[in-house]
């Protein structure tokens, strides 16, 4: 039996990304595993249409942000493993806010116990422009 969460993208700017499902095999994960988990499904997307565009929770080595995601300056695969290293460094510094049905995750290594409807939103923190 699988165990799904419902993910969401939102910036401090008000801005959104659809909302998409990941399935676990166990009910019960840490806060690394999602993000481990969550940048998997970002990069096999990627990977398996290999568009300009990546539309995924930390910038690859090689692109530019744009308002739709990070322009790759050439198309290539990217390893989610590399990808999923510099996620949970962005976690650690503060580069963006995991929120689990509205209460802030903190620790990596914290215990998640998957339920019906639990929401999960990846909230990516943007800087003030010209503060």
């Amino acid at each position: 039996m699988s165990h799904s969460l419902t993910i969401h993208d939102a910036t401090t700017l008000g801005e959104t990304r659809p909302v998409f499902a990941l399935e676990f095999l166990t009910e019960r994960i840490t806060v690394r595993e999602l993000i481990r988990r969550r940048v998997y499904q970002d990069v096999k997307d990627y990977n398996a249409a290999q568009s300009e565009m990546f539309h995924g929770l930390v910038k690859p080595i090689d692109a530019e942000q744009t308002l739709n995601g990070y322009k790759l300056k050439k198309s290539r695969r990217i390893d989610w493993e590399v990808q999923a290293d510099k996620a949970i460094e962005a976690f650690e510094r503060n580069g963006f806010i995991l929120l689990i049905d509205d209460q802030q995750a903190e620790e990596l290594d914290a215990d998640l116990v998957i339920r019906p409807g639990m929401s999960v939103t990846f909230l990516k923190l943007m800087p003030l422009v010209g503060g």
